[in-house]
């Protein structure tokens, strides 16, 4: 209950600027985020993974070709910080589990003391007539268990977005980050897209397609009047979260 008196204003004044935003906002299409660096954002981090030993590349005297180049002319594809790649995006999952479960444990016990350090004699005056020593304590379990579950799952994506690489890591793999916001009508839909590629994956279209993506986040989504209603309020989700039933 003390916490309860010190959480629920704090959830009150986040409820009441949340609200005075969106009555602020009431007739107006919501805003659309500004182009920004990625690399400047409060919540940005640079990646980190695993890296193979550093190796010296090789000059070869009198020859036009350069070590570590992917073609004889200039290599159009994305290969330096600020470039630009498209990532294809084309998901097309569909999973189906179904599972089946019974238990069932039967189980009895049953003891008696006919005969205790000559006491048994005494039963008579500590136990009602009709008890028989020889069946005093008698149990019967019995235990049955049924699940089953079920999922039936289907999500199909396609999409194209472009990219920014925003880094270069030592082995010389490529960190991307790439945002889209459309807006119809008061509807915005927004696709954003992180992660690692190799360069060799690079086609000579300058685009990549999703699953050859490393440590790959792609958020798909909205916000507007179309998702505010179909999300439910803070009260009825407050009750999902506190309530034992």
């Amino acid at each position: 209950m003390h916490i309860a008196r010190y959480i629920l204003p704090l959830l009150l004044l986040s409820g009441c600027g949340t609200m005075a935003d969106r009555l602020s906002a009431v007739g107006e299409a919501p805003p659309v985020s500004p182009i920004e660096n990625p690399n400047q954002r409060p919540d940005y981090k640079p990646v980190s993974m695993p890296m193979p030993a550093p190796q010296v590349a090789e000059s070869n005297a009198n020859s036009l070709w350069r070590s570590g180049a992917r073609a004889f002319f200039k290599d159009q594809r994305a290969a330096r910080v600020g470039d630009i790649l498209t990532v294809l995006i084309a998901i097309d999952d569909k999973a189906e589990i179904d599972n089946t479960s019974t238990r069932t444990r039967n189980g009895a016990d049953s003891m008696g003391v006919p005969n205790l350090l000559g006491l048994e004699a005494e039963y008579g005056s500590l136990l009602p007539d009709a008890v028989s020593p020889s069946s005093l304590l008698s149990t019967t379990t019995t235990s049955n268990n049924t699940g089953k579950g079920s999922i039936d799952r289907s999500e199909k994506i396609q999409l194209q977005v472009a990219a920014v690489i925003n880094q270069i890591l030592p082995n010389g793999n490529l960190v991307v980050n790439g945002s889209q916001e459309v807006r119809v009508n008061n509807e915005v839909r927004v696709l954003q897209l992180s992660g690692i590629i190799r360069p060799e994956d690079v086609t000579s279209a300058n685009n990549i397609s999703y699953e050859k993506i490393a440590e790959a986040r792609i958020s798909y989504g909205g916000r507007g009047q179309i998702t505010d209603v179909q999300q439910p309020r803070y009260g009825s989700q407050i009750l999902d979260i506190v309530s034992p039933f």
